[in-house]
């Protein structure tokens, strides 16, 4: 962190003396004009003009670390999902006398249709894509955003650079799919860009503290 030096204009000191075989009348003037002179010296000597920086705060420079602790933990909590979306799909297609074959994805067998999920399973499905679900739009732009933030320290300067990357992300989730993604996924995406926005534009309501000085 920069610091400002502190510059003082010079003061000279006055010295003064008083005969020591003057009449006591004009030893006691001396002492007494003595004393107003030193008095005057140690006055001066305390004052001192600060130098224009001086008068300015200085500006304290940020530094932005990479939050390791969120990143990890986001990316474990994605990984669990992912791995019991995919537990799912091969339980229930085993319950059909199916398999999850070598070369298909999630993606190409749920879009073909083979699969047909419990009331159980349906129903908890919609409450995960619900507005206060763990894949609503809410929460998965919460988590897109956190991310982001993570990744760039809090740095608002790197906020456009990932709002990229998540639209680069969107476009290849696309490409996989092969068709248009369903609407709650585009509205993700806008309330993820609308929070990233507001980041970059210092109006968040919240913050990590992430930043260093």
């Amino acid at each position: 962190m920069n610091t400002n030096n502190i510059s003082a204009t010079n003061v000279s000191t006055y010295n003064t003396t008083a005969s020591s075989k003057s009449a006591s009348t004009s030893k006691k003037e001396a002492s007494k004009n003595e004393t107003k002179t030193n008095t005057k010296n140690e006055q001066a000597a305390a004052v001192y003009e600060a130098s224009t920086d001086d008068k300015q705060t200085s500006s304290v420079n940020k530094t932005y670390k990479r939050d390791t602790a969120t990143i990890n933990s986001l990316l474990n909590d994605l990984n669990q999902r992912k791995q019991q979306l995919q537990d799912l799909v091969e339980k229930t297609l085993l319950k059909q006398g199916q398999k999850l074959g070598t070369s298909e994805s999630i993606f190409d067998v749920l879009k073909s249709g083979k699969v047909e999920f419990s009331i159980e399973d349906i129903t908890q499905a919609k409450e995960d894509v619900s507005e206060d679900g763990y894949w609503g739009v809410e929460q998965t732009s919460e988590r897109l955003y956190s991310f982001a933030y993570a990744l760039a320290g809090g740095d608002p300067s790197k906020a456009d650079t990932l709002m990229s990357a998540i639209e680069k992300g969107y476009k290849q989730a696309t490409k996989s799919w092969g068709d248009e993604l369903p609407s709650i996924c585009k509205q993700t995406l806008e309330a993820t860009r609308e929070k990233i926005d507001a980041w970059k534009n210092g109006t968040a309501k919240t913050e990590s503290s992430t930043t260093e000085s």
